[in-house]
């Protein structure tokens, strides 16, 4: 298994970029993600959650840069996040792996992180 910080080694800015790419195609006409998610900034979207994955996992620290600190609990407040976002959004997430054709050790590195993520960010009950 790539160790955390050697994802981005692994895969480089191209996986990241496919793979976010991959995802915000899914989410773009969902149902449930789709709404959270304000059409005039999609593109901002997917290049926020990019740096993030990239500085997250070793790579450039642009996220960090033009943010600060993540806070990712206080960024998705404003947003309905429960059961059923946080399992649609991992299901999009594994399509967007499976599209991204990334190796399998920074797959199962990244599939346990956003499994992890997605559930410490649930803020509501249904």
């Amino acid at each position: 298994m790539v160790e955390e910080d050697k994802v981005y080694e692994a895969i480089g800015e191209e996986g990241f970029t496919k793979l976010v790419a991959a995802f915000y195609r899914r989410v773009a006409g969902d149902d449930i993600l789709g709404p959270m998610y304000p059409k005039e900034d999609m593109a901002g979207a997917e290049r926020r959650l990019r740096d993030f994955l990239i500085f997250r996992f070793g790579g450039p620290g642009r996220y960090i840069e033009e943010r600060g600190h993540p806070r990712l609990r206080m960024r998705h407040h404003p947003f309905a996040v429960d059961e059923r976002a946080r399992d649609r959004w991992v299901a999009l997430m594994e399509q967007a792996m499976g599209e991204a054709g990334l190796p399998a050790e920074a797959e199962e590195v990244l599939r346990g992180f956003f499994a992890h993520v997605a559930t410490f960010l649930i803020n509501r009950q249904v």
